[in-house]
């Protein structure tokens, strides 16, 4: 996908067009439609879309497959894998959809005879589908899918009803021997729960042991050779069903060539049904399109926006004109007039029909180019200015006379004389090239340029003159005015700033040095800094400093100096204690009392905790725990 093509944000009505189809295969090869330079393949591409919309319309959603895994099973078949159930349901699900899929084509025969006509390449593939329906059901091989697979699953049943029955007679005739009275199954073989003390008194093997160990899982002998026969059987009826799975993957593969061909014409039926799909979603039209050097819009809407509330577009370019001008006020739709012009021709060109009234006509381009956005790139070392003339350089080195150029505030972003002076330069240089181009711009220098340069039209951005309100309406053959000032006015923008800036721009008095003018009002600095001059909150306490507690006058040792809430933890003669600082007098500082690499362990901990806290710094030990006192 071109970065141009994301400018326009084609890459959101691709995602929207992929959810649109059924399969995978669909799915991917939209993500990747480009459109078409070739106008006979950009006709067909549109009239294809308007034949699909209009079956979609009449008989609905057409029965497509989702054909999952599809191609894989195929494969496989063909180099002689045997295809799992569940693969041979995917091949006769597919199969019963083309069938499906060619008798709704056949409807459609009243609507448009040549999309009807994919119905005649669709394979039916009757036998095959049929063959697998008989043989498999909700992914098991039916009973019935042999003669010989019916007889060896009624042995079988058979089988196991006989070692069933031997267990169930040995269960109650050894049940005071059993930890449990049931029947289970380990390992594949069927055994009885006896308790270990008595495990001699039924002769056996051990096939497991519970996980207390006081059972032991027996398979009695007598059942054995019962459970011999029982796999014997099972073995040859899975010989059986390999043989039929092998069979069914066989007729697979024979019918792989008709498989595919149906494959790839549903991929492209679901290519087709999903642009109609996306057409009735997006209440679109087909336009004209070709490879005149005309565009003409009517009722354009963006398909990304609001359709209740987005405003049509209208634009013509034609009788030899090239390029558009577009000047208006900020926030007035310039940029959505452009994106709007270069996404609806995009899709166009891809044979997508879009939101439009009848009358459209769309020029084929061989290249959309845009300089749209903020091209700043911090990573890139480039400047707004300079990602926009790196991009319009890019742009005049690969724009031809058939490409249209998309390019929003143009000369923007610099020195507004020297910006004014690039965007005539690049003006006349597309204008001399032939090409298609629309341009907003603020500059009046560039606006006289559009109402004198040959073959091109000027246009602007409605505004309601009274509210000053955007009306998003464009207005050909008009010059608008930016209205900065007038706009910054309805957004609350200050009365004496609006004078100090209609002075910068137009003239007049200027206010004299010695008067200045007010400054507006502001609001108080919300920092908050550190007060040089400001004394400690709290009264300071440090771990051991000796200290009276009032009013009690009794004595204690700091445990934790004075916290955020002016709270310190005194060690007294009952414990520790969380005492207000403002309680607290300081009797001896704990500087003089200890020397300075004293271990306040000794003053604050039991022995037992110390005597844990010695043994854990060097070892884990389970057996040494610290306990923590409760602080009150």
């Amino acid at each position: 996908m071109k970065p141009h093509m994301e400018t326009l944000e084609f890459t959101a009505i691709l995602q929207k067009l992929q959810e649109q189809a059924v399969s995978e295969p669909a799915k991917q090869r939209l993500l990747a439609l480009e459109p078409a330079i070739n106008e006979q393949v950009c006709v067909s591409r549109m009239m294809e879309t308007t034949a699909a919309r209009r079956v979609l319309d009449s008989l609905g959603a057409p029965p497509l497959p989702l054909m999952n895994r599809l191609d894989e099973s195929v494969t496989l078949a063909e180099i002689g894998t045997m295809l799992e159930p569940a693969q041979l349901n995917g091949v006769a699900a597919f199969a019963a959809a083309c069938k499906r899929m060619a008798a709704y084509l056949s409807r459609a025969a009243g609507q448009d005879a040549a999309l009807a006509s994919y119905g005649g390449g669709i394979t039916q593939l009757p036998e095959l589908q049929a063959e697998i329906h008989r043989c498999i059901q909700e992914d098991e091989i039916r009973d019935d899918a042999s003669t010989q697979l019916r007889d060896l699953r009624r042995r079988k049943l058979y089988a196991e009803a006989k070692v069933k029955e031997k267990l169930n007679q040995l269960l109650r005739t050894h049940k005071q021997f059993l930890n449990d009275g049931y029947i289970t199954s380990r390992g594949g073989y069927f055994v009885l729960p006896v308790a270990r003390q008595h495990q001699k008194q039924i002769p056996g093997t051990v096939v497991d042991t519970s996980a207390s160990g006081t059972t032991v899982f027996i398979e009695p002998a007598a059942v054995s050779a019962l459970r011999d026969e029982l796999n014997g059987i099972r073995m040859l009826e899975d010989e059986e069903m390999r043989r039929i799975l092998y069979t069914l993957s066989a007729l697979t593969a024979e019918a792989a060539q008709p498989i595919r061909r149906n494959m790839k014409l549903m991929e492209d039926l679901d290519v087709l049904f999903a642009k109609a799909k996306l057409s009735a979603a997006m209440d679109a039209r087909p336009v004209a399109i070709g490879g005149e050097r005309r565009l003409v819009i009517l009722g354009g809407k963006h398909p990304l926006l609001d359709p209740v509330v987005c405003v049509p577009l209208n634009l013509c370019i034609e009788d030899g004109n090239r390029g558009v001008i577009i000047t208006g006020p900020n926030t007035g739709g310039k940029t959505v007039a452009i994106k709007t012009v270069g996404l609806l021709s995009l899709m166009a060109q891809c044979g997508l029909h879009i939101p439009c009234e009848e009358g459209t006509y769309i020029a084929m381009q061989d290249g959309y180019w845009c300089d749209i956005g903020d091209s700043q790139n911090i990573s890139q070392n480039l400047s707004t200015f300079s990602g926009h003339i790196t991009n319009v350089i890019r742009i005049l080195e690969n724009a031809s006379r058939d490409s249209l150029v998309l390019l929003d505030e143009l000369g923007s972003g610099t020195d507004p004389a020297e910006g004014m002076g690039i965007g005539i330069a690049v003006l006349e240089e597309l204008r001399l090239r032939g090409c298609m181009f629309m341009v907003t711009t603020h500059y009046p220098q560039i606006k006289t340029y559009a109402e004198s340069a040959e073959h091109v039209l000027r246009a602007r951005m409605a505004f309601d003159p009274e509210t000053l309100a955007p009306l998003y309406r464009l207005e050909m053959g008009k010059t608008g005015k930016s209205c900065a000032l007038q706009i910054a006015k309805r957004l609350g923008f200050a009365d004496h700033l609006l004078a100090r800036a209609h002075r910068a721009v137009y003239g007049g008095a200027q206010p004299q040095a010695a008067q200045p003018e007010a400054a507006m009002p502001a609001p108080r600095s919300r920092l908050i800094r550190i007060d040089p001059n400001k004394k400690e909150k709290f009264t300071k306490f440090t771990m051991g400093d000796s200290v009276l507690v009032l009013p009690q006058w009794e004595t204690g040792i700091v445990y934790r100096p004075t916290d955020d809430h002016g709270d310190v933890i005194v060690q007294l003669r009952d414990g520790k204690r969380v005492i207000n600082h403002t309680r607290l007098r300081l009797q001896v500082a704990a500087t003089q009392l200890y020397p300075p690499d004293y271990d306040f362990s000794v003053v604050f901990d039991s022995v037992a905790n110390r005597k844990a806290s010695h043994v854990l710094g060097k070892r884990h030990d389970p057996t040494k725990i610290i306990v923590h006192e409760t602080i009150e």
